[in-house]
């Protein structure tokens, strides 16, 4: 929002200057993130002052160029030679002296010191457009002779610069959207640190009904929509151009001006706050104003000649016969005023911030109008602006105001009340301010004492401060103005020490395990937690009817909450393969969320049907490894995806032979497997991306993916105590096994059957070899493994080391059908 250091002039007395001004309004949380001088005539006329000719002779080299002597008031003559026809002695002049910029366009020059045919020049006589003051070439400027010599330029024409600061709003503070605004919370922070500015609001009382018949009547029909209606009609105005310092009040914050009336409109709005609108009576159908529901799927066209189609949740202001404007957003293009406009409806309300924001984003409108409305402005504020607005359009615009003063406010919005205690205060803040000090500051942020005692205040807070509602709210304000650098920190710090809580846990194992993909290789990404609800349409995985919608979404593509990591992932994978950036290795820590349709919601358990949990995904795609000349390119499989996991569980300390691996029937995947626990509880799933899911995103390379349950890996984690352990004083015994088994048996059943066989002895069980061919059975296929025993207290014995391996190869004959090769 940009606020013109002159305009907020007019509302406070203050000598501030525009860069402690900055300082002061960023101390109380209205951020200035600039200021820029603006000029009303390019360069300020900085060099230009104004001089008188004492001698003027033709130049003795040229036909059409004098040579003059000026007084520039320095007790001096200086030599100047002049080009221009109506030059001559005795005339007052403005003179560019040596040094000056001018400025044509976008070009500029400086004025130096030259010798023109010969003869040395100090400087320029100017005419109108050589400094912007006009457009006239025909000679130089002549001004009357009472302006004494050295005088400046930019003092004799009045030009005064002024200043814009960029400021901040975070959404909270709409009652600083404004010029006036600005100013009021600039009044409370003098009063509590620099003498009392004298805050001015513009006075009303000379509004007067001019006759009482002939204006427009208002009818509301949707009262929580539009809790409080004003309007005023003003007949026989002159719809023109503005006067220029209204003019170059608009133009200073970067406003174009249309005309008078819309422009007034426009003052007010950045002002004081309140958004207006003007009608043409002349197109007010009955003459009156109805503010009811718009039909649902009628047409509306808006002042941008864009063609909307209605809601009936749209409140819109009619006549009766067709709509005229969507209430607090936007005005139709045919109820505007132009300059064949003889009488004008001036209307300011108050409108339901809930129904103008939901309506906005609707029809993706935002304007400086529903900017406020949406946040909520003041509704006391709107008969006093309607005035304002009223006698504005008398004075620049003419006309008559007539009968009858509408102001529809059938239940009067209150002031909130407010107790805020003084204890209360130093422990939210953390340091004691006197009682008087808080209730001064309170005063000066025109909150109404109702009471004050010892311990506490309690206040009405204007309705204008629709974000200061609680006692925590109260503080806030009193310390912005208070001074946020005021509040010392301690020097010794007070702590207690207490037990890590599951977020600490979960955190700690997190920044772990990132720590370790990103030494892998990996890549950390961050994907929006809002994604596009056709990624689920016809998804058995991750049904549509599960997913979290949003109410008000951006766009179709942001339209729900993700269910899973994976869609993210892939537009991701994506845009990088699209960039020649085809070898990728990522991973992401990351929120999912969803709707269960067969739970209802109550009264006490509104949430009920939602749920959120935490997941760890990891992509691969593309070459694990590079190749060169000493070795070919490995591309990324499945196996690698199946190591990283693998060092991903045995970082948590999570045991392998608690972890079970089965094929899964997920069609995201070509070929997937899930992890489970041995108690049947799933982990996650890895596996081949299909080509199918691939091809939507433009990917034709092979995906491999695993999304992992986060919390359940962090609860297995905690489970297990670390402790020291000393190395084995034993050696281990390695026995190796070739076994013939049917093709549909896994490594996972295997490895299960060996580590039930025995359990204290063993320690590792390996593979390394697969054969599936020539000379097996049809069907068949065999596994060589190895099977590594150790007893940390005592070498182990022949008898022990047959006695397990004969156990071990008694189960998996009898379990899996296992014959020894």
């Amino acid at each position: 929002m940009n606020i013109s250091y002159n305009w907020l002039k007019k509302y406070l007395d203050f000598n501030l200057s525009p860069d402690e001004l900055a300082a002061a309004l960023t101390s109380i949380g209205l951020e200035t993130g600039s200021v820029e001088e603006i000029e009303s005539i390019r360069g300020g006329l900085r060099g230009i002052v104004i001089g008188k000719v004492l001698t003027c002779v033709e130049h003795p080299n040229s036909d059409h160029l004098h040579i003059t002597t000026v007084d520039l008031g320095d007790g001096a003559k200086t030599q100047i030679v002049c080009g221009a026809p109506n030059v001559a002695a005795g005339q007052t002049v403005v003179v560019a002296t040596v040094g000056t910029t001018l400025y044509d366009g976008d070009k500029e020059f400086a004025i130096k010191k030259s010798k023109i045919r010969g003869v040395e020049s100090f400087g320029m006589i100017c005419a109108e457009d050589e400094i912007g003051v006009g457009t006239s070439h025909d000679g130089i400027i002549v001004i009357a002779d009472d302006v004494k010599p050295g005088t400046p330029a930019a003092e004799f024409y009045g030009l005064t610069s002024d200043y814009v600061l960029e400021v901040d709003l975070t959404p909270n503070r709409i009652d600083a959207a404004s010029h006036y605004g600005v100013a009021r919370d600039l009044a409370a922070w003098m009063s509590a640190h620099t003498e009392a500015g004298n805050l001015h609001r513009p006075e009303v009382g000379a509004f007067a009904i001019d006759t009482p018949e002939g204006g427009i009547t208002v009818d509301v029909e949707n009262t929580d929509a539009c809790p409080r209606y004003t309007g005023v009609t003003v007949r026989g105005v002159t719809v023109k151009e503005s006067p220029k310092w209204l003019k170059d009040a608009l133009s200073t914050i970067g406003l174009r001006p249309i005309n008078n009336i819309v422009d007034i409109t426009n003052y007010l709005l950045h002002g004081m706050g309140q958004p207006l609108h003007c009608f043409d009576v002349a197109k007010i159908a009955g003459n009156k104003i109805v503010v009811k529901n718009a039909k649902e799927g009628e047409k509306f066209v808006t002042l941008d000649g864009v063609e909307h189609t209605l809601d009936s949740r749209d409140l819109m202001i009619c006549n009766t016969e067709v709509p005229m404007c969507i209430a607090g957003v936007f005005g139709g293009l045919d109820s505007g005023v132009t300059e064949a406009t003889t009488d004008v409806f001036l209307e300011s309300a108050y409108f339901n911030p809930t129904s103008v924001r939901k309506t906005a984003r609707r029809h993706g409108l935002n304007t400086d109008s529903s900017f406020r409305f949406e946040r909520g402005v003041d509704p006391n504020n709107t008969l006093y602006v309607l005035k304002l607005a009223a006698l504005m359009v008398k004075e620049l615009a003419g006309g008559e105001i007539c009968g009858p003063l509408c102001d529809n406010y059938p239940s009067r919005i209150e002031p909130a009340e407010v107790s805020l205690s003084f204890e209360y205060f130093d422990k939210l803040i953390g340091k004691h301010i006197p009682a008087d000090t808080i209730v001064s500051i309170l005063n000066s942020l025109e909150m109404e004492l109702t009471e004050v005692t010892d311990e506490k205040a309690d206040m009405k807070v204007p309705t204008y401060r629709v974000d200061v509602t609680r006692p925590c709210d109260v503080a806030e304000d009193v310390l912005r103005i208070y001074g946020y650098n005021n509040v010392e920190i301690s020097s010794s710090v007070r702590s207690a020490l207490s037990s890590q809580s599951f977020e600490d846990q979960d955190n700690k194992l997190r920044n772990l395990i990132s720590e370790q993909l990103t030494a892998e290789g990996f890549n950390e990404i961050l994907n929006n937690s809002l994604t596009a609800e056709a990624y689920y349409t016809d998804l058995a995985a991750y049904p549509a009817d599960h997913c979290v919608r949003l109410l008000n979404p951006l766009s179709n593509d942001l339209n729900v909450m993700r269910q899973t990591l994976l869609f993210g992932g892939l537009e991701s994978l994506s845009h990088n393969i699209n960039r020649k950036m085809a070898d990728l290795a990522m991973y992401e820590f990351g929120n999912v969320y969803f709707f269960n349709p067969a739970v209802e919601a109550t009264a006490e358990k509104v949430l009920a049907p939602y749920s959120e949990a935490s997941r760890l995904a990891i992509w691969l795609t593309g070459a694990l490894r590079p190749g060169n000349w000493a070795r070919p390119e490995q591309p990324a499989t499945v196996y690698d995806m199946k190591a990283v996991i693998a060092n991903v569980l045995n970082r948590l300390g999570i045991n392998p032979a608690e972890i079970k691996l089965a094929a899964s029937s997920c069609a995201l995947y070509s070929a997937a497997l899930d992890i489970n626990t041995r108690s049947g509880k799933n982990l996650g799933t890895l596996g081949v991306i299909s080509k199918k899911l691939a091809s939507k995103f433009d990917i034709k390379q092979e995906v491999i993916y695993c999304e992992l349950d986060w919390h359940a890996l962090v609860n297995l984690s905690l489970r297990k105590k670390v402790s020291y352990l000393p190395l084995a004083k034993t050696m281990p015994v390695k026995r190796d096994l070739a076994l013939l088994l049917d093709k549909n048996v896994t490594l996972d059943q295997v490895e299960a059957i060996v580590r039930e066989s025995e359990r204290r002895l063993l320690r590792s069980v390996t593979l390394f070899d697969v054969y599936e061919g020539k000379n097996l059975p049809e069907g068949k296929k065999s596994y060589a493994i190895a099977i590594t025993l150790q007893d940390d207290e005592k070498t182990l014995q022949d008898k022990q080391i047959e006695a397990v391996m004969n156990k071990v190869i008694g189960n998996l004959t009898k379990k899996l059908g296992a014959e020894l090769r």
